[in-house]
């Protein structure tokens, strides 16, 4: 086998054979040249290629996504090293473990003028659960350090940052290792279950409580813990369509249920309790509610971290979900109350309604969300863009039996693509994206990569810009608006779709939607591309009557 002749790059590569860091996507450069000859020399390892660094650190984040083991990704010095952040911030909000290992020169080397040359260390530090900053030379401090990151990167699932200076030679090779570095064990942290006896009281006497659950892995929450929560008479649970949590007493389409509501309304829905797990909250409108309408006690369910996001946070309990509901529920005893009862009437009747406004629109996002959603095969895996393909995919019922995932971490446009393609290649399941014209197109270096399965589709919803700054309040027709924040476009997929071999095929109404849709699933030749066109101005009109007809 060929190794590195630099005994740090050896190292490095051991440990992270030992700590079974498999995947490993490599970006070209010259400074972390011993890492890749090492890396992609050893047959334990699966290495990517990826030439666009923040395409290349997504991608990996999709990979981590999945197989909820972390990934690293590699680059050489300099600002390649910057074009991981967004990745990186996204790891952290979302909790995904994260692997960045940059080369970088030797520290007498910075600030001195070289080429290529930046402020390496601690560049991460505000998102990053741990800084590994080596010295040049193999030690058994940076063994410890080297440990030390991976190990925090499991527990405290996160995005972990190892900068590894080195110096020319950079190419040179060896047949057998020289050093033997120092292994140490992840040691994960046992959570003591505390005493419950205060809440389950509080809990017991409540008549009115709201579980509101954030973005989860599939099957995460044991089923039999959300058919207690599905199946009890004073507890309402709202889901978003990242929860991958399923019931037929959960509401799934929270802003369709409470937009309307009037304040009565909301002094009524008001929880005595609220109890939240899973990631970042989509909804807008429920955090809105919730900080004006503040629940007695807020409970967060987090083995890491608890955010106070709506203003009243009182108790975070720091266990997964399962490990609480597993004692929790031994001591809980059923309520009477109607508090579910009524918001089921409020979703029955709102589903209604639904049908029939959609029944009676002209041809538009919100018309084509309702198309697209009923069609997905099961089975499949939904990857959706932020910003409106997010949104509109929360007012439509989506088959419990499709994994959703979304990077609501930091909520941003600038990876989805990415993402999908790197969660495609380890889920082995059909992958579908849908996404927007401006996050797709602003992602559209994830489209060179060599490693896009045959089965990826992409579901393209193109209505000329970023339709959702329309919906928002400041909206006004004039050139500044859809200069600076719609960023008004005319261009299409279609090229960039056969630059890079995808099926290219269109859609601009019902008909040729639906036909669309059939055509891309009957064939998994190449990946394939529908590019779905709808009307700019009417996106909008018709969204915002929709939250009028609804009650």
């Amino acid at each position: 086998m060929i190794y590195p002749k630099i005994e740090l790059a050896q190292a490095i590569i051991q440990i992270f054979r030992n700590k079974e860091i498999q995947h490993i996507v490599i970006s070209p450069g010259s400074r972390n040249a011993p890492l890749t000859i090492g890396f992609v020399n050893n047959p334990y390892f699966k290495c990517y290629s990826i030439a666009d660094e923040r395409c290349a650190a997504f991608f990996a984040l999709g990979i981590a996504q999945q197989i909820n083991k972390p990934v690293a990704v590699v680059c050489t010095s300099g600002s390649a090293l910057l074009n991981y952040y967004p990745a990186f911030a996204e790891a952290f909000y979302s909790e995904i473990p994260l692997i960045v290992l940059s080369a970088d020169r030797p520290k007498n080397k910075i600030d001195i003028g070289d080429g290529q040359t930046i402020r390496q260390e601690n560049v991460f530090a505000n998102h990053s659960v741990f800084n590994a900053n080596l010295n040049e030379f193999h030690s058994d401090e940076n063994d410890l350090l080297i440990n030390e990151a991976i190990n925090n990167s499991i527990t405290k699932k996160g995005p972990v940052h190892i900068n590894a200076p080195f110096e020319e030679p950079l190419y040179e090779t060896v047949s057998e290792i020289s050093i033997n570095p120092k292994i140490i064990s992840s040691t994960l942290i046992n959570s003591e279950i505390e005493d419950f006896s205060t809440y389950i009281k509080d809990w017991n006497l409540s008549k009115k409580k709201l579980i509101v659950i954030g973005g989860l892995n599939p099957n995460e929450i044991e089923q039999k813990y959300l058919d207690v929560l599905g199946n009890e008479n004073s507890i309402v649970v709202m889901t978003e369509v990242t929860s991958n949590a399923h019931h037929q007493n959960f509401i799934t389409n929270i802003d369709t249920i409470i937009t309307p509501f009037s304040n009565d309304d909301f002094l009524e829905f008001q929880p005595d309790i609220l109890v939240t797990f899973g990631g970042m909250i989509v909804s807008k409108r429920i955090k809105t509610f919730l900080r004006k309408y503040k629940p007695k006690q807020h409970w967060h369910i987090d083995e890491v971290r608890a955010y106070d996001t709506f203003g009243c946070l009182t108790k975070h309990f720091e266990v997964s979900p399962n490990t609480f509901f597993n004692t929790f529920f031994q001591k809980i005893t059923s309520v009477e109350s109607d508090y579910q009862h009524k918001n089921l009437e409020v979703k029955n009747l709102r589903l209604k309604k639904h049908i029939e406004y959609l029944s009676k629109i002209p041809f538009t996002d919100l018309k084509a969300f309702d198309i697209i959603l009923p069609k997905l095969p099961p089975h499949c895996q939904l990857q959706i863009s932020n910003s409106s393909a997010i949104r509109y995919a929360q007012l439509s019922s989506i088959n419990s039996k499709i994994e959703v995932f979304c990077n609501r971490g930091t909520s941003g446009i600038d990876g989805s693509t990415s993402t999908a393609i790197g969660a495609a290649n380890a889920n082995n399941k059909p992958t579908v994206l849908i996404t927007g014209d401006i996050g797709f197109l602003y992602d559209s270096n994830a489209l060179w990569n060599n490693y896009i399965p045959k089965n990826f589709k992409i579901i393209l919803i193109n209505n000329g810009g970023g339709g959702i700054f329309r919906i928002l309040p400041g909206h006004d027709e004039t050139p500044v608006f859809t200069t600076f924040f719609e960023t008004s476009h005319c261009l299409t997929a279609e090229h960039l779709a056969k630059m890079y071999g995808f099926e290219y095929n269109i859609a601009s109404n019902d008909t040729s939607l639906e036909k669309g849709i059939e055509t891309m699933f009957s064939q998994n030749e190449k990946p394939s591309l529908l590019e779905v066109f709808t009307p700019t101005l009417e996106n909008d009109k018709v969204l915002l009557q929709y939250f009028k007809e609804l009650v």
